[in-house]
């Protein structure tokens, strides 16, 4: 393992040393266990699985020798499983977005072109699928690095993160480009096909304000203030304290998944060809058998001897593809995924009108790994928020299926025990319109107005108050 100290030793060796280290970790980190998980699971997370592409049907011959079976279905079907459940969970808790205590504090973690919510969706999944995923805080958004992009550097003695090394390549051959986190500051650096590495832009500090005056922007010259930010820049959103992709444990039940699927179209497949037995035909060795089905794919015709005694025929059979017993272990293998990946199965609820506590109780198990990932979320924007200079805490809002008319009878029920500020918000977020909420309330709050009645013995705004109006009156 390489650590932030070992990284100090080498920069302070001189340049050289330094560019050599940062070579050495791009290096050692694709050679980890925990990279090569990652490539591996965004594979699966894409719809790809490298385990059946890999797979190969063998057969023997009769001296024991290894051979792939060219002559039968061997289709390699890659389901979408994994893909789904991570956004599943993913979309659960983040799915209506985050919500902050204060106003304004989203607007200040944010641009037109880098919206917070997107930025903390597409964190959450890579996290899940990679088992880290890392936030660069860049002055007012954030930036995502993947685990497959950023080797961290951390302190050997309280394990923070103090510096690492973003890299990336467009295929083998192109220049490879890596840039230096330091705390105060950042280098980039490339490394061109044939050439070693150099440094491409020098460091530089995080923040950078301009400081001239008008007279001095007026004339062409301008003046730069540089900053940095009181911690590292990077803070990582961790799929728990070990920080282990969703796929890990689940491998080995999604592949088998997979192969049943294969295997049943292998079997429909090879059902639907027909094999020939051949009659007094002894004389015929493998390559007449080859030129056989080759003739009869190409004519759909049989020469044969008819029924004479002796003479030689063809007759065709076909195989039974066992489809129930293979659908039946596909199902089994995915009520066991479900169980796995804790997720939700919507066909458990969608079969007739489902109570409120029954679609509830087919939440708990994605509540229970939801509730690990918010954690998680929250130590990392509460790290955001530090370097942002932001005091306030976010909430979610879950993204459940709900039985409107009972949720919606349930608040109406209550509705004596709570403002109309707090009934109109939660039946509008049962409605899906929380968003509303605001302008409705005004909407009320104008017609409450308009339904008050006016009292004509009110003393006029302009008049002196009521001992004027009663002195007129006299």
């Amino acid at each position: 393992m390489k650590t932030y100290q070992d990284f100090e030793e080498a920069a302070q060796a001189g340049e050289d040393s330094k560019i050599a280290f940062i070579e050495s970790l791009i290096n050692y980190h694709r050679s980890t266990a925990a990279y090569k998980m990652a490539v591996d699971a965004e594979l699966y997370y894409e719809g790809e699985n490298p385990t059946i592409n890999k797979y190969e049907k063998i057969i023997y011959d009769m001296k024991g020798r290894a051979h792939v079976n060219m002559w039968t279905a061997n289709h390699k079907i890659a389901s979408q499983f994994f893909g789904m459940a991570i956004r599943q969970e993913a979309s659960y808790l983040l799915g209506n977005g985050v919500t902050f205590s204060k106003d304004g504090t989203k607007e200040k973690l944010e641009t037109a072109q880098e919206p917070f919510d997107v930025n903390l969706m597409n964190m959450a999944i890579y996290a899940l699928v990679d088992g880290v995923c890392y936030g660069f805080w860049n002055l007012d958004h954030i930036e995502v690095f993947r685990l497959t992009e950023f080797a961290a550097l951390l302190d050997e003695e309280d394990g923070s993160i103090k510096a690492g090394v973003r890299f990336w390549q467009l295929e083998d051959g192109k220049p490879l480009r890596a840039t230096l986190y330091e705390m105060d500051g950042y280098t980039e650096y490339i490394r061109r096909n044939g050439e070693r590495m150099q440094e491409l832009v020098p460091k530089r500090a995080y923040i950078v304000h301009s400081v001239g005056s008008a007279y001095d922007r007026a004339h062409g010259t301008t003046i730069y203030q540089y900053d940095n930010y009181p911690g590292f820049p990077i803070v990582p959103l961790k799929n728990g304290d070990k920080m282990r992709s969703e796929l890990k444990g689940k491998r080995n039940t999604l592949d088998a998944y997979d192969l049943v699927l294969s295997n049943m179209v292998n079997n429909v497949d090879e059902g639907n060809l027909i094999y020939w037995v051949l009659t007094n035909c002894g004389g015929m060795d493998d390559l007449d058998d080859a030129r056989f089905l080759e003739q009869l794919h190409i004519t759909h015709v049989v020469h044969a001897d008819g029924d004479a005694a002796g003479g030689a025929t063809a007759e065709p059979h076909s195989i039974e593809a066992p489809i129930e017993s293979t659908q039946t272990a596909a199902d089994s293998l995915k009520r066991q995924l479900y169980e796995d990946f804790q997720a939700f199965d919507s066909s458990a609820v969608t079969a007739g009108q489902q109570t409120a506590t029954a679609i509830q109780a087919s939440y708990v198990p994605l509540d229970l790994k939801a509730d690990f990932l918010e954690m998680n979320i929250i130590k990392f924007i509460g790290g955001i928020l530090a370097l942002a200079g932001i005091d306030d805490k976010p909430t979610f809002t879950r993204n459940k299926i709900v039985n409107r008319q009972e949720e919606t009878q349930t608040v109406i029920l209550g509705a004596q025990y709570f403002d109309d500020e707090y009934i109109t918000k939660k039946l509008l977020t049962i409605l899906g319109d929380a968003d509303q909420a605001e302008a409705v309330m005004k909407r009320m709050a104008a017609d409450h107005m308009m339904q008050q009645p006016i009292n004509k013995n009110a003393p006029d705004a302009n008049s002196g108050g009521l001992e004027d109006s009663q002195a007129k009156d006299e």
